[in-house]
């Protein structure tokens, strides 16, 4: 396997044994490159970045907020313009701060009635948050979420997001591709990743079903790593799972990897 890929943990779902700042050198120790986490705004942003170059590592991605219960995001949230808004500037200021390359704007669970109007929503309120992050630093992401994990969200599917990147047109607004929901909703991963290639801004993974370590289940990982090497990923690779036990115990994914 090659050995130039990065690797990054997802410390919202990972190294959980350990209170959040801890969770970092923890990562590190274990050989990631970077870390990302969801919803790190109860953390002072100057105090995690001294924890993040301390430990070696960068601050590859933070969430917006997920809203009210329910909602799981306010992109494409009508009536919630005013909120979005607060929430993507929250995010830019905090990562800022920290360090973070990447946002995901998160679109929200969105009533089949309302899915063409959620759509104007969507795309009105992106327009705006590209303009608004323009000169940050950082690469809003737009992610589909399968259905299973989270029913009626707005965008379950990889060629979704092509489409709405498409009508969008902003050069800083890009395809968050999770081979985890992916697969669930879409399959046909090889061949989905190389057609989505140049609208792709970050790639994260875990085992399908059950999202555990990627040693097992429906996907090849050899091969998924394989590919984005042969095609030149220069970003981070994600690990954003739930492992069966402790997480170290279950790095050997990790180490086989780095052969």
């Amino acid at each position: 396997m090659p050995a130039h890929l990065r690797f990054s943990a997802n410390i919202s779902m990972m190294f959980c044994e350990r209170p959040f700042p801890e969770r970092i050198a923890a990562a590190a120790r274990a050989g990631f490159d970077s870390v990302e986490c969801h919803f790190p705004y109860a953390f002072n942003a100057r105090e995690v970045r001294a924890l993040v170059d301390e430990a070696g590592l960068v601050l590859n991605g933070i969430n917006t907020s997920p809203g009210n219960a329910g909602e799981f995001g306010l992109a494409a949230q009508a009536g919630r313009e005013d909120d979005f808004a607060r929430a993507l500037d929250e995010a830019l200021a905090w990562g800022a701060v920290a360090g973070a390359s990447t946002v995901h704007c998160m679109s929200g669970v969105v009533a089949p009635e309302d899915r063409a109007r959620a759509q104007d929503v969507f795309l009105r309120n992106m327009e705006r948050a590209s303009d608004t992050a323009r000169g940050s630093g950082m690469t809003l992401l737009i992610e589909p979420i399968n259905p299973y994990d989270r029913a009626g969200y707005f965008v379950s599917r990889s060629d979704e997001v092509a489409g709405l990147l498409g009508l969008l047109g902003r050069d800083n607004v890009k395809m968050m591709f999770d081979f985890y929901h992916v697969q669930i909703a879409e399959g046909d991963l090889l061949r989905r990743v190389e057609r989505h290639w140049p609208l792709i801004g970050h790639v994260q993974f875990a085992s399908v079903p059950e999202r555990a370590e990627p040693d097992m289940g429906e996907i090849a990982y050899g091969a998924i790593f394989a590919a984005l090497a042969r095609l030149g990923w220069g970003g981070y690779v994600a690990a954003e799972y739930r492992p069966r036990g402790i997480t170290e115990e279950g790095l050997g994914w990790l180490a086989q990897a780095r052969l």
